[in-house]
């Protein structure tokens, strides 16, 4: 009697959420995955608060993905939140950003938080994927643009206003009008609580310990005119 064949082992797929908040994103890095044998993609979401709802519904039916693949800026809970969230929550579940924003604040809260990766959105495929895998196996995926990013501001790190965002900038000009962190919420159309954190990151960021002084450092940078 002739001993059996021995089969090859099965491979098992890489299992993947995709979370953007633009379903044609969704369906396009679903199209290009789902073509892979070893990719499958488990589910989908438009937003943080979504994805991290869809995580423990999972988690309770054994089927977590392996990997989560988030965009930074979505509604209801962005991806910097979500990716703390997941990290935290459900250890063994790799993420790895994809935005079209190359803001480094950005890069070092996904980072901080525990992302496994970071690509911008003008990737190719083959990145994505590989960010993918890296980050199955436990390494860390930078997109080469961004980790250039990295490492020039370990060699020169920023300064003065080049450290703010965006964000900050505008809540720094508003605080140099004398608005109040409500009034700033307001405006900027945030909660009061994130206004006051901003606030906050601004005065830490710029060294400085009041108010008063970050409207100064506003008027001679030019970001609101000067009284006469």
């Amino acid at each position: 009697m002739n001993a059996p064949t021995p089969t090859a082992p099965e491979t098992t797929a890489l299992r993947v959420m995709i979370v953007d908040d633009h379903a044609v994103v969704r369906r396009g890095i679903r199209a290009y995955l789902e073509v892979l044998d070893d990719v499958q993609v488990a589910a989908e979401a438009p937003d943080g608060q979504e994805a991290v709802d869809r995580l423990q519904e999972m988690s309770v039916r054994g089927e977590l993905p392996d990997a989560v693949l988030i965009d930074l800026l979505m509604p209801r809970m962005d991806g910097v939140a979500a990716t703390a969230h997941i990290t935290r929550n459900h250890p063994g579940v790799k993420v790895v950003v994809l935005t079209s924003f190359g803001e480094m604040e950005r890069v070092h809260a996904a980072l901080a938080n525990g992302a496994s990766g970071y690509l911008l959105k003008d990737a190719e495929p083959h990145e994505v994927v590989a960010a993918l895998r890296a980050a199955a196996r436990g390494d860390v995926f930078l997109h080469p643009s961004v980790a250039r990013r990295l490492t020039q501001e370990i060699v020169s790190p920023p300064t003065g206003l080049s450290t703010l965002t965006n964000r900050e900038r505008d809540v720094l000009a508003l605080v140099a009008q004398g608005c109040s962190n409500q009034e700033i919420a307001d405006e900027l159309v945030i909660s009061e609580r994130t206004a006051r954190t901003h606030v906050s990151n601004v005065l830490r960021k710029l060294q400085l310990t009041s108010r008063t002084q970050a409207a100064l450092v506003a008027v001679h940078e030019g970001l609101v005119p000067q009284q006469r």
